[in-house]
């Protein structure tokens, strides 16, 4: 019979020999209390994680993938225009208003030979939605995909556009104070200052008028004015302030422009 003394030796040897393991259970219960301790900030702060032989991420680490779910491509990322295909097109859907390679020969239908391609782009687009009211434009732009219309902006932005003429030369000289200098007196700016000195505009923001028609430039003004077309506000309000006459005399020298 064992005496109490040696009892109790065999217990603290066998407690000495559990394997490593068998204390993993109460390690792992503490570990969620360290993960929720909140730091001095009051966020919650992870606990520090193993040491990893995979190497640390690099700079572009942080850059999400092309692939990302929550990543927005431009517009015109990886569009290509295709001119050959625009010059078919155009040929087919436009030339007959606007003439061979943009020149339009009848006073009522615009030029747009060399025109900035994303004017156009932009006019047809707003033709297609109604945001520039125009039965007859609105029936050929819906029929034009937005590829289309780039290649056909394309094509018209490599031809070369005739040259104009101004007519009346009782206000050509009216036409050429508002164009360069505006009036002052009644805070209309100069339209050399958006659509530039010899009216080839900005590429992308303000569309080439050198050559124009008087006629259609004239038009254009007008319904501005009146508040038929309401696709650039800041034209509007310029447009609001200029009375028959002198719509006609900027739009005359706008025709002789180059």
């Amino acid at each position: 019979m064992k005496t109490p003394a040696s009892l109790l030796l065999a217990a603290v040897l066998a407690a000495s020999a559990l394997p490593t393991w068998a204390q993993q259970p109460a390690a792992s219960a503490a570990a969620p209390a360290a993960a929720a301790a909140p730091g001095a900030s009051g966020l919650t702060v992870a606990p520090p994680q193993a040491s990893s032989s995979a190497p640390a991420p690099g700079p572009g680490a942080a850059t999400p993938s092309a692939t990302a779910p929550n990543a927005v491509a431009p517009a015109t990322a990886g569009v290509k225009v295709d001119v050959a295909a625009g010059e078919a097109k155009y040929t087919a859907v436009c030339a007959a208003c606007h003439g061979a390679a943009g020149n339009s020969g009848t006073p009522a239908n615009p030029r747009l030979s060399q025109q900035h391609d994303a004017y156009i782009v932009k006019q047809l687009q707003e033709f297609k939605s109604g945001k520039r009211p125009n039965p007859i434009m609105q029936g050929f732009a819906s029929q034009l995909s937005e590829q289309d219309m780039k290649n056909v902006a394309a094509y018209l932005g490599t031809q070369k556009a005739k040259t104009g003429f101004a007519t009346d030369k009782e206000l050509v000289s009216l036409g050429e104070k508002i164009y360069r200098g505006g009036i002052q007196n009644r805070q209309i700016p100069a339209c050399a200052g958006c659509h530039s000195p010899n009216g080839a505009g900005v590429p992308a923001q303000y569309p080439r008028l050198s050559g124009q028609h008087a006629a259609y430039t004239g038009s254009q003004l007008v319904a501005f004015r009146d508040g038929i077309r309401k696709n650039s506000p800041q034209m509007s309000q310029i447009a609001a302030k200029l009375n028959d006459r002198e719509i006609r005399a900027v739009a005359d020298y706008i025709a002789g422009l180059r």
